[in-house]
């Protein structure tokens, strides 16, 4: 019975998490994005990439932070996140619509994954994480959003163009989804107060993380297995659902450059600030390094960067294109890994 209450909370939590992404989140971050000029793949690598984020940094944060040694759940979900975020997500994005993508700012997004996942291996490898270890995930972060607003200069390029489908923070009146709204509407403003609908979303956003956490630990518990397991498939999709919906509605538009910004900037934004800013803080508060290791969240961390070679490898192959072909080979990537970790149970 326990179980089954503890299955519905996490579904419950995912599916308001996806809600007030979709419907709310989005539409303030669109408006924000606009106010501030950004191009459409520095709003993906940027903005839009924290904003969505936002589940797994907080997840991270309550995991660590929470007696116990619950680390796992953290790194678990950050590792889990960046496999579903570049695996699933991209190959949705591709299986959406075929789209030719500017090469130049996915270049420079590829670079600095590669040293993110690099640098993420080693430490669960080495199985400690440091306050240097921390403080170079935040500094490399620093200076990828610095190449963000510069790189226009260095590899000049321009903004594909799309045409714009406008996104409304208003509550559904009828269908499945006007009861997730009836709770949540009235916690909102109306949408031309778009920063405090920001502001509120990251609020929410936070609550039902510090949920999903203590959930994920009593499920652990019940079932017996691993806090990592839990992390790396169930909280790690659920956490991610707000990405995917914000990379379908951008891709539905035209704009695959911001779609597979948001992607991979997520997963660069997941390692970089979603794991160093929460083991910084929870460092300076225990005053100890923290321990994250495992055989788990080693292979799929191997896993994360094989992933990334081969990605990469595709989109050198198709010359910039990714299609139905490519969406379908890192779909079932990612089917593989799942099936690996339930056989591996």
């Amino acid at each position: 019975m326990q179980i089954l209450l503890y299955s519905l909370a996490m579904l419950v939590s995912f599916a308001l998490l996806a809600r007030i992404v979709d419907k709310f989140f989005i539409a303030s971050l669109d408006r924000i994005s606009s106010d501030l000029r950004l191009s459409s793949d520095a709003a993906g690598a940027t903005l839009m990439a924290v904003g969505s984020s936002a589940p797994e940094l907080f997840v991270a944060l309550f995991a660590v932070l929470r007696p116990g040694n619950h680390e796992a759940i953290g790194v678990g979900s950050i590792v889990g996140s960046a496999l579903f975020n570049l695996l699933f997500i991209g190959g949705a994005v591709a299986l959406v619509k075929k789209t030719k993508l500017t090469w130049q700012p996915i270049l420079r997004d590829i670079l600095f994954y590669f040293i993110a996942v690099a640098l993420l291996l080693w430490g669960i490898i080495d199985g400690d994480f440091s306050l240097w270890n921390a403080a170079g995930f935040l500094i490399l972060y620093v200076v990828y959003v610095v190449a963000v607003i510069k790189w226009r200069k260095i590899l000049p390029y321009k903004d594909m163009e799309y045409t714009q489908e406008e996104e409304t923070a208003e509550c559904a009146e009828e269908g499945l989804t006007f009861w997730l709204d009836k709770s949540l509407c009235f916690l909102f403003p109306s949408r031309e107060k778009y920063y405090w609908v920001f502001s509120i979303s990251i609020l929410l956003i936070a609550a039902l993380s510090w949920g999903l956490v203590e959930t994920a630990i009593h499920v652990s518990i019940l079932l017996d297995i691993p806090e990592s397991i839990i992390a790396l498939t169930v909280l790690a999709v659920g956490t991610s659902v707000p990405d995917l919906i914000s990379s379908l509605i951008v891709a539905k538009q035209g704009r695959g450059d911001m779609a597979v910004s948001n992607a991979i900037g997520s997963n660069i934004f997941d390692i970089l600030v979603g794991l160093g800013l929460p083991f910084m803080i929870a460092m300076v508060v225990y005053g100890r390094s923290i321990q994250a290791g495992g055989q788990n969240l080693v292979a799929s961390s191997v896993i994360l960067f094989v992933s990334l070679v081969t990605f990469f490898i595709l989109l050198l192959i198709n010359k910039w294109k990714v299609g139905w072909i490519t969406g379908s080979i890192l779909v079932g990537l990612y089917i593989f890994y799942v099936v690996r970790e339930i056989v591996l149970l």
